[in-house]
């Protein structure tokens, strides 16, 4: 489990095909190492992966055909940058939302604009994931936790402020740009519920 608090960026530092998915090595800030052993969960850009060889320069992680069907991670580069964060502590502080890493899918870049000091960003993504996204509610983008300003039809807006800019990827985005998407966990499940009533079946 992780917050959407950004902790550093890395970067990809290579990709091997085995049988139709991939290993991909990560570059980290070694202070972000210590004590990763393998095992650990990680957010790269969003994506929950299992740490695997970690070392003070970074980790290799497996994925899956699913995981590089859902995210960006397949049309990633040798070079990319990435927005890391560690898997959260129990008596961590929850700054952002609570984020599985477990991406829905894709959301789109349509414009950038100035507004004030921070920058006003207007994604869109596919209406079956639109409907879990509300005005003044959360999304994770890449990585980022984000409190959504406005929404219409399967466009929403997101202001972000110059120190998000700064230091995560998403200061680097241009119009077109594709990121990976994660809606609320509360949503999702109430919308689960929703399809099957709230009434208790087991017989409990």
């Amino acid at each position: 489990m992780f917050t959407g608090i950004v902790a550093a960026t890395g970067k990809l530092h290579s990709l091997e095909s085995h049988q139709g998915d991939l290993r991909i090595r990560f570059e980290l800030p070694s202070v972000l190492m210590v004590d990763c052993k393998t095992g650990d969960s990680i957010s790269v850009s969003g994506v929950c992966l299992t740490m695997l060889e970690p070392d003070n320069t970074g980790f290799s992680a497996d994925v899956s055909v699913e995981t590089l069907d859902k995210t960006s991670l397949g049309n990633r580069q040798a070079g990319d940058k990435v927005n890391l964060e560690l898997a959260m502590r129990a008596s961590d502080r929850l700054g952002g939302h609570l984020v599985s890493g477990h991406v829905d899918g894709l959301s789109t870049l349509v414009s950038r604009v100035a507004d004030a000091r921070s920058e006003r960003f207007l994604f869109e993504t596919d209406r079956n994931l639109a409907r879990y996204i509300a005005p003044k509610g959360s999304v994770c983008l890449d990585g980022v936790s984000l409190t959504v300003n406005e929404v219409d039809d399967n466009r929403f807006s997101i202001c972000i402020i110059p120190h998000t800019l700064t230091v995560t990827t998403l200061g680097d985005l241009a119009a077109g740009e594709k990121v990976n998407l994660e809606v609320d966990l509360i949503a999702r499940y109430l919308d689960r519920l929703n399809q099957y009533g709230y009434s208790d079946d087991t017989g409990a």
